[in-house]
């Protein structure tokens, strides 16, 4: 059932998106672990539209805000307002209360507003005033930053970019695919007729299958050595979290179900290791002087652990 449905969406996505298919799997997996997605990347990558189109196949409510330095935090979660016809305080509630939210461009808000975002990400709720709002389900926070503009930006802290499941880099398309674009988008635009293909109630029906996928005591250790062994690492000062640790856990259960398996293996998670942890860690100042990404620094990790070679 899984594997049928992402199928469909990596086709309705791909109507819209050139190429990018590993890219739009990691999107799925995203959505199917109900966790966040940062994508950080140049400008004109085709960030927004990939969100766009995701939540135009998905069928859910979709918000857009752009972040700036002067985004208040009740811009996002909304404000109770005196209504003097009623004569009572109601609620209006913000863009946060979508299904889908784009945070676009999302370190050129402020601190005060970036931590607007953290109940929300983690708990599915928002506090405004004394009450609590729960958020619709499924809930996914899309955002995307430019890595070369610093000027009046604002680096996104520790705290916020571990509740992010996943940072992932588009990358620019090769020639054959961006001749492709250009030839889709000569007349129209097929963003404007693209359809859903499954609904909300699915996605949280697969949600909840996607927990059922086998992981083998060898490999769920496997999975906690690895993480366990960026806390060790010279060149890392600060490791992944144990929340890092449920993050792999639960895109490697995702993965498995997209490719139409019912159960996990190591290759799983040497795939996701390095878009679910290098986001998550602070690393010495001195590796990027000897030209090592903190990318390097997970793979070599990953080739390190030893790998289970059968079960137990």
């Amino acid at each position: 059932m899984i594997a049928d449905a992402a199928e469909r969406l990596r086709d309705n996505i791909q109507k819209v998106i050139v190429g990018k298919s590993d890219v739009i799997d990691l999107a799925l997996i995203a959505i199917l672990c109900e966790g966040h997605l940062l994508l950080e990347d140049v400008p004109g990558t085709g960030k927004t539209t990939l969100a766009k189109t995701i939540a135009a196949s998905l069928g859910c409510s979709f918000r857009r805000v752009q972040f700036t330095p002067d985004l208040l935090p009740s811009d996002l979660t909304g404000i109770y307002y005196f209504n003097q016809k009623a004569q009572e305080f109601e609620f209006r509630p913000g863009p946060i209360m979508a299904q889908i939210l784009l945070a676009d461009e999302i370190n050129r808000a402020t601190p005060r507003t970036q931590s607007a975002l953290l109940e929300a990400m983690q708990e599915r709720q928002v506090t405004v005033d004394i009450a609590t709002h729960s958020l619709p389900r499924p809930f996914l926070v899309m955002a995307t930053q430019n890595p070369i503009e610093l000027e009046g930006t604002f680096p996104l802290p520790e705290a916020q970019l571990d509740r992010f499941l996943m940072k992932v880099a588009l990358g620019y398309p090769d020639e054959d695919n961006e001749n492709t674009m250009l030839l889709r988008f000569e007349r129209d635009d097929p963003l404007e007729t693209i359809q859903s293909v499954i609904g909300p109630d699915d996605i949280l029906a697969m949600q909840t299958e996607i927990r059922t996928t086998r992981v083998e005591n060898s490999v769920r250790r496997y999975i906690v050595n690895v993480c366990r062994a960026t806390r060790l690492h010279e060149e890392i000062a600060l490791g992944a979290s144990p929340r890092a640790t449920m993050a792999l856990y639960h895109t490697c259960q995702a993965r498995a179900a997209i490719k139409g398996r019912d159960f996990v293996i190591p290759d799983d998670v040497k795939q996701m290791a390095p878009f679910v942890l290098t986001h998550r860690l602070v690393v010495n100042p001195q590796i990027r002087l000897r030209g090592r990404e903190p990318e390097d620094v997970i793979r070599d990790i990953v080739n390190t652990v030893p790998v289970p070679v059968d079960s137990d």
